[in-house]
């Protein structure tokens, strides 16, 4: 078996698409004889700045020999948007079987999900494992090709993506898809397949908004699930499809950290207490602070995540809660957070037990009193707070949602969930 990694020539302006490259590149190898037996779509580091929208890599895995590879993955590298300044492609060939790269190869997999990571380390592991590599630009691209060359052993989550492209005379118009037909078909096969329309407002969220070669990408737990929801949806012509398997909402991303502990260009899951309450600024952010032993932390709930903010607003002081999200300046920006602890109760002025009025304060330290009745009382009153939030997760809108971060409707989480769709 032969592993064959690429990224990084798409561009944010010019269009163009990885994945795109990544099926082209498959097609080929079936073409000249030899077999395909996946397709990997890696999601990277979310928080790295020079990503474009979604930090893909891909990886083929096939039969061919090295040799032959190469001169197939030289092929693909040559689609890349290279007339782009940002675009630096690069790809990796490994002679090998997918489950069996190099410890080292796995932990640059691992690394490149969760931190920031330099080109020239990523050369010198190639050149160590003895795989071929071509590269154009700076070689940044060589990062994440040699992620994906590791990415099977180095995770164990996958789920799938059909993505449908666009005939090429088609890129960078406007796309024309039936968004009733979309949200037909997401209903018809809603939890295997997530993520496909944003409920509440109705947005067809499985198509991309950018100049790129994508018409639509279905995503689930399933792939024959996925295709049979591209299947039924009604769209201008599909010049090709691909099924991938793919790390997308696994929250392969998240390190575990305490709060102390958390630095900017990485994304996080750390677990405090509210200890300022929720603030509505400019442009509809909402912020607030979370404590623990010390150390304090920011989070923000930004406008895109749109109804998301009000489960962060009805957060209280004493709340103790887990975040996840990526962090920059020194700020979370919440993906999804689980309520540990609630605040139930709030301290009020008492009333008196004979007249039912509000008690009046005896003086400094001295308690509470009713003028009319003479009654007293030490201090203030408990009273039982009505609470919008329930304890478990909840998270962003499908509208809002990272490619890598995991939807509650997946399961597996330590806490009851409350899934948005």
């Amino acid at each position: 078996m032969t592993v064959i990694g690429i990224d990084d020539t798409d561009s944010r302006e010019r269009g163009m698409c990885t994945t795109y490259a990544a099926a082209t590149l498959a097609e080929r190898i079936e073409s000249a004889g030899g077999r395909v037996e996946r397709t990997l779509l890696v999601r990277l580091n979310p928080a790295v700045e020079h990503k474009t929208r979604g930090n893909a890599a891909l990886a083929v895995h096939t039969d061919l020999s090295a040799e032959q590879a190469l001169v197939h993955a030289e092929d693909a590298l040559s689609m890349a948007e290279t007339a782009d300044p940002k675009t630096n492609p690069g790809a990796v060939v490994a002679d090998c079987e997918p489950e069996g790269v190099p410890d080292a190869v796995a932990d640059h997999a691992r690394s490149a999900l969760r931190d920031l990571l330099d080109p020239e380390d990523a050369v010198d592991r190639i050149d160590a494992a003895g795989f071929e590599r071509v590269s154009a630009g700076d070689g940044r691209g060589l990062v994440g090709a040699l992620a994906a060359v590791g990415a099977w052993r180095a995770f164990d989550d996958w789920t799938y993506e059909h993505i449908a492209y666009r005939q090429r005379d088609r890129w960078g118009t406007d796309r024309d898809v039936d968004a009733a037909s979309v949200r037909a078909a997401a209903d018809d096969y809603y939890p295997t397949v997530w993520d496909t329309v944003d409920r509440e407002s109705g947005y067809p969220v499985c198509v991309p908004r950018t100049p790129c070669p994508i018409l639509y990408g279905i995503r689930g737990d399933d792939p024959e699930a996925c295709r049979a929801v591209a299947d039924e949806i009604e769209s201008e012509p599909v010049a090709s499809a691909h099924t991938f398997v793919t790390n997308q909402g696994t929250d392969a991303h998240l390190r575990e950290a305490a709060l102390g502990a958390v630095e900017d260009g990485r994304a996080d899951r750390v677990t405090g207490e509210v200890v300022d309450p929720p603030e509505t600024r400019e442009g509809g952010h909402v912020f607030l602070t979370i404590g623990d032993g010390g150390a304090t932390l920011s989070c923000a709930a930004f406008e895109p995540t749109k109804r998301f903010r009000d489960r962060v607003r009805a957060l209280r002081v004493g709340d103790r809660i887990t975040a996840c999200g990526e962090v920059s300046d020194g700020t979370l920006k919440l993906e999804k957070f689980a309520v540990r602890d609630l605040v139930t109760t709030e301290r009020v002025t008492p009333t008196c037990p004979d007249c039912g009025r509000s008690m009046a304060s005896a003086g400094r330290n001295q308690g509470y009193r009713c003028r009319d009745c003479d009654t007293h009382r030490d201090e203030k009153a408990e009273r039982p707070l009505d609470r919008d939030l329930e304890r478990g997760w909840y998270e962003v809108p499908p509208v809002a949602r990272r490619h890598v971060a995991k939807p509650l409707i997946r399961g597996g989480f330590d806490a009851p969930v409350h899934p948005e769709r």
